[in-house]
């Protein structure tokens, strides 16, 4: 049987070039199950005649938005985990909002359809914060992030534009940003990154770090109600937050699209994952 896994498109190989890295990982743990892995470009318009497709390694997508979005209906009745609508769903950060609404702690956001200097100063009256992050709703490795420290003005690439805005958390710097995994239904791992000095991204590229962690109770509660709140088949989901300088913690993002799984990192080396794959792959085509 065989299982399609997305991965960058060709003009995007030499900025993710690491995917590589992930797919040796994977590919061994298919083959376990006899399972051949076909790595393919995400913007590959080809019909997927694959027993399953995975989109973990679809980097890249939120470049190209509206071929993203295509692509989605291009892929209906492909059988797809995370399934196509979760994945439709988690492109745009105003998840958060959604989640929220059904009682999951986020960090407290704000969405502006056009954002200007009006907006940033409703934010932090609202926010009693005078440092703010600013995000585009789709958007992936900070990119078009910025931190508003003491009331800088609007950066002019994010004026008129639609952007999630947030108090920047203190416990960033103090304490990093929790990752917590869950495959196949199951809590995998966890990791805790943490910003070089001075800065608020956590990603390597930035000079992040990086360790594993046995998570806070508070920290695996906040994971699995915001999984309840979702409500969906997922093969996999990556889950981050950070403190709330009261004891808890706050949704920062969930990923459930094309995360780096770190399958290192868990207690078996990813085999539990392969082997729900391998279940799935297997299922009849009705069950999908």
């Amino acid at each position: 049987m065989r299982i399609c896994i997305l991965i960058p498109d060709k003009a995007d190989l030499k900025r993710y070039d690491d995917w590589q890295d992930q797919a040796v990982l994977i590919e061994p743990l298919l083959a376990a199950h006899d399972l051949s892995a076909e790595w393919r470009a995400w913007t590959d318009v080809a019909p997927i005649s694959a027993d399953l497709a995975l989109p973990l390694m679809a980097w890249g997508y939120h470049r190209d938005l509206q071929r993203w979005y295509d692509q989605l209906d291009r892929w209906d009745g492909t059988r797809f985990l995370n399934p196509l609508p979760v994945l439709r769903w988690n492109t745009d950060k105003r998840y958060l909002l959604a989640l929220q609404d059904k009682g999951v702690a986020i960090v407290p956001t704000i969405l502006s359809d056009a954002l200007d200097e009006a907006a940033l100063a409703e934010a932090r009256s609202a926010f009693a914060a005078r440092d703010l992050v600013i995000k585009p709703p789709v958007s992936a490795a900070s990119d078009h992030t910025w931190l508003l420290r003491d009331g800088v003005t609007c950066p002019i690439a994010a004026l008129g534009k639609t952007m999630l805005v947030q108090p920047m958390m203190p416990a960033i710097a103090s304490e990093g940003e929790y990752s917590l995994f869950w495959l196949a239904g199951e809590f995998a791992h966890a990791i805790l990154k943490r910003p070089a000095s001075g800065d608020f991204r956590v990603q390597g590229q930035f000079g992040g770090q990086s360790q594993a962690v046995d998570p806070p109770a508070a920290a695996r509660a906040l994971a699995l109600a915001t999984l309840q709140a979702i409500d969906a088949e997922l093969l996999y989901a990556r889950i981050d937050m950070v403190g709330d300088g009261r004891g808890g913690y706050a949704l920062m993002e969930i990923e459930l699209i094309e995360p780096w799984l770190s399958l290192d990192r868990t207690a078996d080396g990813g085999r539990a994952f392969a082997a729900a794959i391998a279940a799935a792959a297997r299922q009849p085509a009705s069950a999908g």
